[in-house]
């Protein structure tokens, strides 16, 4: 594969994430949220910013490798539950967020851990360090779903 071919590549795995970034984007919490009971262990609003950043940028480097090494016919399932995880991850926003339902993103945001651990685990299998790569991304996620829960019971 040539330098070149790598690189777009690079790049493209960068927009795709990306897109999935400003999907999400586009639904910020609002007054409704300030107004939820959370639990005192809640991050706050501050820190979701750059973590977000620094695990999208991983998730693309991750893609990355495994495309690089592989291709898309050689790791198409793979790669295809690495996108189906993305569109969860932008609907978990939007469910949250933009339509203030924590009860329907909790539905989401399992369905999204289950093809996330598959995704770490079909990553690791092709190639160790992608799969590796993506296990804060899978830490975070869990994080979140243990917060989703506890949001959704504390304000039913």
């Amino acid at each position: 594969m040539t330098v070149l071919r790598q690189v777009l590549g690079a790049v493209g795995w960068l927009v795709v994430v990306f897109v999935a970034a400003w999907v999400g984007a586009r639904f910020l919490p609002d007054e409704w949220y300030r107004n939820l009971t959370k639990p005192s262990w809640n991050p706050p609003n501050w820190l979701f910013a750059p973590v977000w950043t620094l695990l999208y940028i991983l998730m693309a480097l991750s893609a990355w490798l495994v495309w690089r090494q592989l291709g898309f016919r050689g790791a198409l399932v793979p790669l295809a539950l690495f996108v189906v995880q993305l569109a969860l991850n932008a609907a978990w926003t939007w469910l949250f967020f933009g339509r203030h339902r924590p009860d329907l993103a909790l539905v989401d945001i399992a369905f999204f851990w289950v093809v996330l651990v598959i995704t770490v685990l079909s990553f690791w299998r092709l190639l160790p360090l992608a799969g590796a790569i993506l296990l804060p991304y899978l830490a975070w996620v869990t994080f979140a779903s243990f917060l989703n829960l506890t949001i959704w019971r504390l304000n039913r």
